[in-house]
């Protein structure tokens, strides 16, 4: 008379799959360790609640991420480095393009040198100015299209059946940075052989 119709109507219904199951049966999975199902209670208490509080936690592991992958572009850390700078192919092309001298490394300093040189109101600096900059732009191409056909010889020679897609891109690019300010730091010399 006074119980809860909803404990009335709830009545469990049995499974023959599950009943019928030989109790010495394994159940498919191991049990789990006290300390690990305690810990799973614990995490799953601990989720947050309110959106402000999981965007909290969310920035903060964002954050921590971001300092792994910088302390892994300074040192090199396969693990943490981001997706673009990952894998033997990308270490080989680093590898290859900081053991060589390029001249698009210097394209920055040129570049600058050559403009105050061309800001300059004498006619013949102006000139010379216009010539350094097609011999800068002429060299660099040269220098790009010699590494491009080397690093292709390479990568085909010692990965044959990984990817390489956008490999040579990534190293052309490289060369256009200044050895010291290069992400993740180059790992070998000038004149070392990968």
């Amino acid at each position: 008379m006074f119980r809860s119709r909803a404990k009335e109507e709830k009545v469990p219904t049995t499974d023959l799959s599950k009943t019928s199951r030989d109790p010495q049966a394994p159940k498919g999975r191991p049990t789990p360790k006290r300390s690990e199902a305690q810990t799973q209670r614990r995490r799953a208490s601990s989720t947050p609640t309110d959106r402000k509080e999981a965007m909290k936690r969310q920035r903060e592991a964002r954050r921590v991420d971001l300092a792994k992958q910088r302390e892994a572009l300074a040192t090199g850390d396969e693990r943490y480095l981001p997706a673009r700078d990952k894998g033997p192919v990308r270490r080989f092309v680093r590898d290859f393009v900081d053991s060589r001298f390029c001249i698009a490394e210097y394209f920055l300093p040129l570049a600058v040198i050559i403009l105050i040189l061309s800001v300059i109101q004498i006619q013949n600096i102006q000139n010379i100015s216009l010539l350094l900059w097609l011999g800068v732009i002429v060299l660099i191409v040269v220098d790009s299209v010699g590494l491009a056909f080397r690093l292709k010889k390479q990568l085909r020679e010692r990965f044959p059946d990984t990817p390489k897609r956008g490999a040579l891109a990534y190293g052309l690019m490289r060369t256009l940075q200044m050895r010291r300010l290069r992400l993740p730091k180059p790992q070998v010399k000038r004149g070392e052989r990968p």
